[in-house]
């Protein structure tokens, strides 16, 4: 999967056990900028170096894995985790370079046989409604 947003916070890297680190952050999407998401994230084990030429106020694209897990806590209840476990990180501008819309608009295509654009034709629009 993949989520495109700008970084609001990026925490430092934690020694969760002798063998275990991870460091979390967190992207700003705001597909409706009347409701902002914050989405946290984090990168694992020697992934967490990936976040070092990055800074908060960048706009990344992060490609990353939903994994969730089941664990009985102490007192015999299980609970249940998500973790949205990131394996790549690139700035959005190069990452979206190839599909931009200045790069489309350059694209020469080909209209199909036959067609003709309606702003070049002379028809009066006969359409009952």
């Amino acid at each position: 999967m993949n989520i495109v947003g700008k970084i609001h916070a990026i925490f430092g890297e934690q020694q969760v056990s002798t063998s275990f680190k991870k460091r979390e952050f967190v992207l700003i999407c705001a597909d409706n900028p009347m409701y902002p998401q914050f989405i946290k994230l984090e990168f694992t084990q020697e992934k967490c170096a990936h976040l070092d030429k990055f800074k908060v106020g960048d706009t990344v694209d992060v490609s990353f894995n939903l994994k969730g897990r089941e664990w009985k806590n102490p007192k015999g209840e299980l609970v249940y985790f998500n973790t949205l476990d990131a394996w790549r990180i690139v700035s959005a501008s190069s990452s979206n370079a190839e599909a931009s819309p200045q790069n489309l608009e350059t694209t020469n295509y080909q209209q199909p046989p036959g067609f003709t654009s309606p702003a070049t034709t002379d028809a009066i629009d006969d359409l009952p409604f």
